[in-house]
């Protein structure tokens, strides 16, 4: 399948690879069909880039990457929406969002993919310890020439 984004231009694309959210994403309901995109081999980011809308996409990480003890607690009801068996069948991804300087990660907000049926889902997670603008990096501020 050929998918057009504003980013990328048209991929293409293993329609094995389309990740379903069948209630969309917070704010996002009406977008239910999304597609990792791996801009390179080496990268910890990923775009989550819609397939109907070419505009549409969101800047992903492993949260695991990032913050050793972080879990994102799925119930049984989610678990059984999703098709797992157990929790090991998940990928667990999150929002990253710039913010001036900072890289921050929704934490709050997980989103849970099977991995064996690429079925989804957006967390909301009651606990409080963990924020929806988490610091994961600072960016260094860009060199500025110096005055002759």
């Amino acid at each position: 399948m050929n998918i057009e984004t504003t980013r990328f231009g048209t991929v293409e694309v293993d329609d094995a690879r389309i990740v379903n959210f069948p209630s969309g994403l917070l704010g996002f309901s009406s977008y239910r069909q999304f597609v990792l995109l791996q801009p390179d081999d080496d990268g910890v980011f990923y775009w989550l880039q819609s397939v109907d809308a070419p505009d549409l996409a969101f800047v992903v990480t492993d949260p695991a990457l990032w913050i050793d003890d972080y879990k994102a607690n799925i119930r049984r009801e989610q678990m059984g929406e999703l098709g797992m068996e157990q929790v090991d069948d998940a990928q667990v991804m999150v929002i990253v969002n710039k913010r001036d300087e900072i890289l921050t990660a929704n934490l709050q907000g997980p989103l849970v993919i099977n991995v064996a049926n690429c079925n989804a889902m957006q967390l909301v997670l009651a606990e409080k310890r963990w924020s929806t603008r988490q610091e994961i990096v600072r960016l260094e501020a860009p060199a500025r020439a110096a005055s002759a």
